[in-house]
């Protein structure tokens, strides 16, 4: 009982065990927060996805370190400073503009890894913003009251009145932005029906949708439009609902109603993004649930797995067959949308995730590793060694007492056999000679 109780495992076995527990830890562990600091190789231009918390922290993430980087201007996490915006600034992606729930916009520069100049206050109308855009040195905000405001993107001084103020209607879900024509936005929201805006225009819109037809009941059908994009090559617009929807939608049509729809699952769908060829898009829900959808006949492509919390932010690589998505159960995946489907990343986060920005350059993937030196054991690996070598050495002084007490009881045993058996067998086999 005592050899096999120091006896220790081989060593590839105990290697493999330890090198396994230690991923596990590491896969759970993120860079400790800290204000305006970067770690190893966060907060540069490396980080191929940002995120927004609903603490107050920008985490810039490195897919291929699983770890993150976390950035705030002042000093601590702060609730009344949740992100819940972000875009890229005039700079490409060298700048990011995000939107706080407190009414500011802050510039982050991801060259240097910092925040830069006094924040823009951004005052009018209530509620968090639920779109961001900048256009020709102009910064454009929506919040949720309906109040869409054009201001002078100057981080040197504090933002004055605004160029333009549009009135979009209340409860507004989301504004977006045309890539292709920067001046034209699109809202919609709850109750709120989808319209498009020239912001160098009229204050009507070129565009105000119609609500669907009755139900079969003759019943209205609501509206909460929560998520819209702009198809590439064209006028069309694309949303989905609160009510499990997807929506094409012409401006070019006679009509002012939806040209397609298709309906996913039961739960509200309440993030969309485009794929990159245009032909379809990738909608999430409250539960988790990701779905491709396809634009051209209205069904259901594929579905993808591996959420566990209501979907905040989708976003596909330009080029690349990748899915970024985030939510409320903290964690950013990245998926491959194109055989071979899966995920390829997974990074928890510790913060509630309220939205991303996934970068469109094309080699981010490929970027090396931070090399380790060949002769160099990592850290992890050396202790578990010095601990296994340590109960060795114990092991070993343990033996030699354990050998002399086997030969002792050996003895003992050998003693205790009846006196003179040896030599009365003896007697015996002479007798039958």
């Amino acid at each position: 009982m005592v050899k096999l109780l120091f006896r220790s495992p081989p060593r590839s076995t105990r290697s493999d065990s330890a090198r396994g527990l230690v991923t596990q830890l590491l896969r759970r562990k993120c860079e400790p927060w800290a204000p305006g600091l970067s770690y190893g190789r966060c907060g540069s231009t490396l980080e191929p996805v940002w995120v927004g918390t609903d603490t107050g922290i920008l985490k810039g993430v490195n897919l291929q370190r699983k770890q993150a980087a976390n950035f705030t201007p002042s000093g601590q996490p702060r609730r009344e400073e949740a992100v819940s915006a972000l875009c890229w600034g005039a700079g490409g992606e060298t700048q990011i503009l995000v939107g706080c729930a407190d009414g500011t916009v802050k510039h982050f520069s991801t060259e240097e890894g910092r925040f830069q100049g006094q924040s823009e206050h951004c005052p009018g109308g209530e509620g968090m913003f639920r779109g961001l855009a900048q256009v020709d040195g102009t910064l454009i905000t929506c919040v949720d009251s309906g109040i869409l405001r054009v201001w002078h993107d100057n981080d040197k001084e504090a933002s004055s009145d605004p160029l333009l103020e549009l009135r979009v209607g209340p409860g507004v879900c989301r504004m977006r932005q045309d890539p292709a024509r920067p001046h034209i936005v699109a809202t919609g929201g709850k109750e709120n029906a989808l319209k498009v805006w020239d912001l160098q225009g009229s204050e009507e819109p070129v565009f105000r949708a119609k609500n669907v037809r009755n139900d079969w009941l003759d019943l209205r059908v609501p509206i909460w439009d929560q998520d819209i994009q702009f198809l590439p090559e064209s006028q069309k617009l694309v949303t989905c609902t609160g009510y499990h929807q997807v929506r094409v939608y012409d401006p070019a049509s006679p009509q002012r109603r939806p040209v397609l729809e298709a309906t996913y699952g039961e739960y509200p769908l309440t993030a969309m993004t485009l794929t990159p060829g245009g032909n379809s898009v990738i909608v999430g829900n409250t539960h988790g649930q990701l779905a491709e959808i396809d634009l051209r006949q209205g069904r259901l492509l594929v579905c993808l797995k591996g959420l566990a919390g209501s979907v905040r932010g989708l976003q596909c690589h330009p080029s690349k067959p990748l899915l970024a998505s985030c939510g409320l159960d903290r964690v950013l995946r990245v998926h491959r949308i194109r055989n071979p489907r899966g995920l390829d990343h997974k990074v928890y986060l510790k913060s509630q995730l309220n939205c991303l920005l996934l970068s469109g350059r094309d080699n981010w993937e490929d970027e090396p590793q931070e090399p380790q030196e060949p002769n160099k054991v990592p850290s992890e690996d050396t202790e578990t060694d010095e601990l296994w070598a340590s109960l060795e050495a114990a092991a070993k002084r343990k033996l030699p007492d354990l050998e002399q007490s086997q030969g002792a009881l050996q003895t003992r045993q050998r003693k205790k056999k009846r006196p003179g058996s040896t030599s009365f067998l003896k007697s015996l086999c002479s007798r039958c000679k």
